[in-house]
Parts: structure tokens; sequence; C-alpha cells
């Protein structure tokens, strides 16, 4: 599989921390810089305009800070991002913001060649035919996901999933009174889960049919599922049809 080079943008306000990252990056040919931001500002102008595949990023900076600019990015134009900091204590919240990792400064060679590998391997996950977190199929629709939980990965039986809520590039994923953010689209799940088991009821939720305890008719055509657990969804009229034939509805 070839992907071409993953396109890296450089965000730090010191210009040595982005000239180490620069020396630290130039063994590795499969990394293209597509440029260097001095502060948040400039890097949301940056990734608007070069939609970069990763995001080298520090914490502390003038203005917003590492954490909020994330918060400021759009998730459909997220990338990949490992925080490059000198201040360990931070590292906790950069998984909680689904970082891939987290290297400190003075950079060590070695523990950034260990980051370098992690960012290939949820790279090849991106770009593999199946969905990333998704586990292959065996012939039939995936059993399990994998979802990334600080710095665990949880796996999920598709089975114990209540319903499933879009946001943009990432999904959050409802079992019982938990809920997991996963980065995967709505569409990359819908092909590969089971069709009979998750019925999509609006344009950017999924449920799980087992979990289905009454529907309520609203106005308009709209209509409202809810779940064994009390979870009311909305169900649109576009959806309608096709969720009265999946549920036997007359």
């Amino acid at each position: 599989m070839n992907t071409g080079p993953i396109r890296t943008l450089l965000v730090d306000d010191e210009v040595l921390a982005r000239l180490a990252l620069r020396q630290a990056l130039a063994a590795h040919a499969d990394f293209e810089i597509v440029g260097e931001c001095g502060n948040a500002a400039e890097a949301m102008q940056a990734v608007a305009a070069l939609a970069p595949d990763l995001l080298f990023l520090d914490i502390r900076m003038p203005g917003l800070d590492g954490f909020r600019l994330l918060h400021q990015l759009r998730p459909d134009t997220l990338p990949m991002v490992v925080f490059a900091t000198a201040y360990g204590q931070h590292a906790l919240r950069a998984f909680d913001a689904n970082a891939l990792d987290y290297v400190l400064k003075p950079l060590d060679q070695a523990r950034f060649d260990q980051a370098l590998a992690r960012v290939r391997r949820h790279w090849r996950g991106l770009h593999a035919r199946t969905p990333a977190g998704i586990s292959p199929a065996t012939g039939g629709p995936v059993q399990r996901l994998s979802v990334r939980v600080g710095e665990h990965i949880r796996v999920i039986a598709v089975e114990t999933i209540d319903w499933i809520e879009a946001d943009g590039n990432y999904v959050h994923i409802h079992v019982g009174k938990q809920a997991y953010l996963h980065r995967e689209t709505l569409r990359g799940l819908l092909a590969a889960l089971d069709p009979g088991r998750f019925l999509r009821i609006h344009r950017g939720t999924l449920v799980n049919v087992e979990r289905i305890r009454e529907i309520h008719p609203l106005f308009q055509g709209n209509a409202e599922v809810v779940l064994h657990d009390g979870t009311r969804l909305n169900l649109s009229r576009r959806f309608r049809l096709h969720a009265r034939r999946a549920l036997g509805m007359a």
C-alpha cells in the first residue's frame, strides 16, 4: 500500500524547537514537512490551507495553547497529533485529546522514532481497506471495534453497543453509561457493521435494533425512538420508511 508521505506541520513558538523537530524527522523519508507555525493562530490558517496529515504540537504557546487549538479546529480537519513539549505533567490530558503520542523536549531520537512508528501504524490503519479500529471481516460484518481510551485500546463487542452518534470524522459510541470517542466516520462504520443489527434513523445516528423499546410517532412524519434505558433519539422522516420495514412496523 502506497499512500505517499505523511504531510507534517510543526507548531511551536520556539525556532530552535522547530529546528530540532526538523532534524529528528530528517532520517524519515516517509514524513514530509509542509510548514511551520509559531502560534495557534498561524496553525489554524495552515491547517485550513495545507490540510496536513500530522501535527507536531507544543502545549505552551502565546495566545491559545495546544489543547485550545485542537478544540478550535473542526473535527473534519483534525490531523493526527503528537505533542512535543517540555512539560511532562500534561500527558494524560494529551491522550484524552486523542493525541497519538507525547514526546518531551529536548528530544531523544530513539523515543522520537518510537512516536513515528506509532504514527505509521495509525496511518496504515486509516488507509487500510477496513476503517480504522475495525477488526477485519472474515466473510461477514465485524464483531468487535477497537477504540483508544487514554493510553489503552478498548475492544468493544458490537452487540453491546446501544447507539452511535456522528461528530465529523469521529463518532461517539454509546455502551450503557459510557460513551467512547472514536476516530472513524459514520459512513465507515455503516460499511462494516451488520445492517440487520444497526439501523440508521437519522443522518448522524445509528441504533442497535435490539436496544429499541418503543417508537413514538411525532408531527410531519418524524418519530422518536426510545431505547431500553430510556434514551430518546430522533427518527427523521427521511429514514422512517426504512425503519418501518426493518422493525416490522405496519
